[in-house]
């Protein structure tokens, strides 16, 4: 049940080294911290100490110790072993150990981390460790190694990069959310009247229209789901932008006097196309942790 994540990432060793163990330049692109403060050491031989936090939401934080060891070994490794603890009682995990290792390839530099931990409050802990919080630590590390590989091989500012994640986000479930709505409510559920004329000014018969109308709603759905399940990939996005200069071409032609409502379908085509293709825009040089390996190579 340990947590494994390994990129590789076309850069210096060096820079890769100082923007992993500067926690300054190191805060910055790990999302499981928001804050790392090295504490002072009588001699560069102790193990540098360290505190940490992690706002949570609503004001709280959860904050932690840890310590760390840096230390080179042969063919140009390094490695950085270290401790951590927490004696906040908001936090799941109150210990655990680590390592970061840098390992030169030909074409830049392998980054791995291993890591394990002991949680509190029991069997409830453990239980919401194993369905939840290790799931979700192991996306973070994955996606932050991620953040990191970008901001060092394509220059993409690990702020830049939330920002774009956040407004694609927000594009994506948007767009599901519309799909899901209008395939379900008006069509599915209440089988609106305007749907209905719709239909009817389209030339569908009345006998077979609501047979349409639930062949046009599970469509719908089917496609906000998908927009949902293929959260990685464009095409979702692409052709909900495509659909709708079709869709009120449609409407204009059969139906022209919709284009006079209060709530007509050149304003929402319209907003949809636009948060669709804004999603598309954001979604160039995003972290992904499934460009991550989660699982440790038999060969290591």
């Amino acid at each position: 049940m340990s947590i494994y994540v390994e990129t590789k990432i076309q850069g210096s060793l060096d820079e890769l080294w100082e923007k992993t163990q500067d926690p300054q330049w190191h805060e910055r692109w790990d999302v499981r911290f928001t804050s790392i403060t090295y504490l002072p050491r009588a001699a560069e031989s102790e193990p540098q100490r360290f505190l940490y936090s992690t706002r949570i939401g609503f004001g709280l934080s959860i904050d932690g110790e840890g310590q760390t060891v840096g230390s080179r070994r042969g063919e140009g490794r390094r490695t950085s072993s270290l401790r951590f603890w927490s004696d906040d009682s908001k936090s799941l995990i109150r210990e655990g150990a680590g390592y970061w290792q840098y390992v030169p390839v030909d074409d830049g530099v392998r980054f791995i981390t291993g890591y394990d931990y002991r949680t509190r409050f029991g069997w409830i802990g453990r239980g919401l460790d194993r369905l939840v919080f290790r799931p979700l630590m192991g996306w973070a590390t994955a996606w932050s190694f991620d953040r990191l590989r970008l901001w060092i091989e394509e220059g993409v500012d690990p702020a830049v990069s939330m920002q774009r994640t956040v407004i694609h986000f927000l594009c994506r479930i948007t767009v599901a959310m519309v799909w899901l709505y209008q395939g379900l409510i008006p069509k599915l559920i209440a089988s609106h009247p305007d749907e209905l004329v719709m239909l009817a000014d389209a030339g569908i018969a009345e006998t077979t229209a609501p047979t349409v109308l639930v062949i046009a709603g599970a469509a719908e759905v089917a496609l906000g789901v998908m927009v949902l399940v293929f959260f990685g990939h464009r095409w979702p996005l692409a052709l909900t932008a495509g659909l709708m200069i079709p869709a009120t071409l449609v409407v204009a032609i059969n139906s022209p006097q919709f284009l006079l409502a209060a709530f007509n379908p050149v304003s929402l085509n319209w907003l949809l196309a636009v948060i669709s293709v804004i999603g598309l825009v954001m979604k160039k040089d995003l972290p992904s942790a499934r460009r991550c390996l989660r699982a440790k190579p038999e060969t290591d």
